[in-house]
């Protein structure tokens, strides 16, 4: 199969023909129809990934049809549109059996743990926990939009902070999760206050449903959520990952507010210091969110039919495969609008 193949960290994304992917007795393989290109790419490709191995196959967003399955899989799944979580789960050990199969104690991710979904096939373990069959009218790039990104900000805003329609939202960083995070609670009944440094980005992020936005480059956020507020948010999401925007985000809650870190923090942003008189003081609560388990698609699905989330103006650039290498060093400038897909097999809709 053609995939996009890197010998080192920060080596150049390289067109190649490698092995198609045999699926393991319990897993499946998938026909890669469309692919996104994700920060995390970028902090696995720059060497920030501790697991993953050289040289590597990257990729975690995808939607496609499954053309093959191992013989212990269960499920009628030959034929089928599918997607997966980035976070794989064995389904068998205890964290499992509770449902939380994205949080696996030995999970697998794609693009990660093993070759991804830059590529014209990606395998799948565990098909019969981890795959996700898509609604009949969902296309392919719009369901591998929803990837790490969209499915990580809906699982964070409803499950995790359980937002409430009235309530207030404060979004830091307006890159794919932070998009998918002003459109979800938007759609929810919030309202969305969202903060970042480039004027496209906050100008889509109004366009999905923020009732404002603040250029963080021109004037400290806080004082104007504070006032747009009322006295602070009932929820803030640090979608970006760093030391400053997890501070702002705890910093801008009214008393008993939630913060939800959705952004990774990795490299010389990990470990930051914690507000914890504040927190006590003013009995604020701090979640974190890490994908979304498998079993949550359907619930994802409904909420996508009733709160007519627009999904498509989630989607920026889309690619040929070969331009991976590309797509990946704008992640280093936060340079994407919107969510870049890549095509392994020529741009389909269907």
């Amino acid at each position: 199969m053609r995939a996009i193949l890197v010998d080192a960290p920060r080596g150049v994304p390289t067109p190649a023909t490698v092995p198609d992917p045999v699926p393991p007795p319990h897993g499946a393989v998938v026909r890669v129809r469309a692919t996104g290109v994700c920060r995390s790419d970028w902090h696995a490709w720059v060497g920030h990934d501790p697991t993953v191995r050289w040289p590597h196959v990257p990729g975690h967003e995808f939607a496609g049809e499954v053309v093959a399955v191992g013989a212990d899989v269960r499920g009628e799944w030959l034929g089928a549109r599918v997607t997966a979580p980035f976070c794989c789960g064995c389904g068998a050990c205890g964290t499992c059996r509770a449902g939380h199969t994205h949080l696996c104690e030995h999970e697998f991710q794609p693009g990660f743990d093993g070759w991804g979904s830059f590529a014209e096939y990606v395998a799948v373990p565990w098909a019969d926990v981890n795959l996700a069959r898509l609604p009949g009218g969902l296309p392919f790039d719009e369901a591998a939009s929803l990837g790490c990104r969209f499915m990580t900000a809906f699982h964070g805003l409803v499950e995790r902070a359980a937002l409430r329609p009235g309530e207030t939202v404060a979004v830091f960083g307006c890159g794919g999760v932070g998009l998918a995070a002003v459109a979800i609670a938007a759609a929810a009944g919030a309202r969305v206050v969202a903060v970042d440094l480039v004027p496209a980005k906050l100008a889509l992020a109004r366009e999905l449903g923020a009732s404002l936005v603040l250029d963080a480059s021109e004037a400290d956020p806080l004082p104007a959520i504070a006032e747009a507020t009322g006295g602070g948010a009932d929820v803030t999401v640090d979608a970006l990952g760093s030391r400053a925007t997890s501070a702002q985000g705890i910093g801008s809650l009214r008393p008993r507010g939630r913060h939800v870190q959705l952004g990774l923090l990795l490299g010389g942003e990990a470990d930051p210091p914690l507000p914890l008189q504040r927190v006590v003081r003013h009995e604020l609560t701090i979640v974190g969110g890490h994908g979304m388990p498998a079993r949550a698609y359907p619930r994802l699905f409904r909420f996508l039919e009733r709160g007519r989330v627009p999904l498509a103006r989630l989607i920026g650039e889309r690619r040929p495969l070969d331009e991976a290498g590309a797509a990946l060093a704008g992640m280093e400038r936060f340079a994407p609008v919107g969510v870049t897909l890549l095509h392994p097999t020529g741009p389909i809709e269907l």
